[in-house]
């Protein structure tokens, strides 16, 4: 069996991730004792699809792309956090451009302008600032494919992209924890979307479903405010699949 919440994972918040699973774990052993025993810690996969593809997930957070792309038919949506972001409804995250502090420059120079994105199977790092960009009629130059939040701001201030594409709630934590991020400015928000959303496999029974609400109510506040989150929602499994999925990128990008 498996366990593990790499979403909003830096050394700030492993002690409180930490402490979320404990309470998911003792939660479990409570409502199904006779499950084989549980995981004691958080492991870090190195292969997140196949992780979440696992048949043995017990818990687990993935991004809303992935999840109506490829997962919703072998996992189980268990909840989502809310994590009280501004101009967001609970349970729903967006997406913030970056752009250095000193660079004037606006939406119009998008078309010239290259795009720092953790990944084209991102939903905040792909798919919403494609939307954004889309609904006002422009598209960014090139893209610069980083494999992490932090790596695309860095990328950002360091001169080898324009624009980054950051999760929210990454971003917070970065302006928490991140000195240099004093050094870029907020460009524009995208329109909210589901955020990322917790899951267990598909072929688990329903009594031996972790319940990240219960675990949130047993949760210290001060692992709380640590992590941001304010309480689980839960949202349906449609709410991820009806939003539309982003082209695949150019051979190009």
């Amino acid at each position: 069996m498996t366990v593990s919440l790499p979403m909003y994972d830096r050394p700030e918040t492993r002690e409180a991730n930490a402490a979320f699973w404990r309470a998911i774990r003792s939660d479990l052993a409570i409502r199904a004792p006779g499950l084989d025993a549980l995981p004691d810690r958080l492991r870090v996969p190195t292969d997140a699809m196949a992780h979440w593809r696992d048949p043995a997930l017990i818990f687990s957070q993935t991004c809303g792309l992935p999840f109506r792309k490829y997962l919703h038919p072998q996992v189980v949506l268990c909840g989502t956090p809310d994590f009280g972001l501004p101009g967001c409804p609970p349970g729903h995250y967006n997406s913030v451009l970056v752009m250095r502090r000193d660079d004037p420059r606006g939406p119009d120079d998008w078309p010239i302008m290259t795009l720092a994105l953790n990944g084209f199977d991102s939903q905040s790092g792909w798919a919403a600032p494609f939307a954004h960009a889309q609904a006002r009629g422009v598209h960014f130059c090139t893209h610069h494919v980083t494999g992490a939040h932090r790596a695309s701001a860095r990328a950002v201030l360091d001169g080898a992209a324009d624009i980054a594409a950051l999760d929210a709630q990454t971003w917070r934590m970065m302006r928490r924890w991140d000195d240099w991020t004093a050094g870029l400015r907020e460009a524009e928000h995208t329109e909210p979307t589901p955020g990322l959303p917790y899951i267990t496999a598909a072929g688990r029974h329903s009594g031996h479903r972790p319940d990240p609400a219960a675990a949130f109510a047993a949760l210290a506040p001060e692992h709380r405010a640590t992590l941001d989150l304010r309480g689980i929602v839960a949202l349906s499994a449609e709410r991820y699949t009806a939003l539309p999925l982003p082209p695949e990128p150019a051979e190009s990008d």
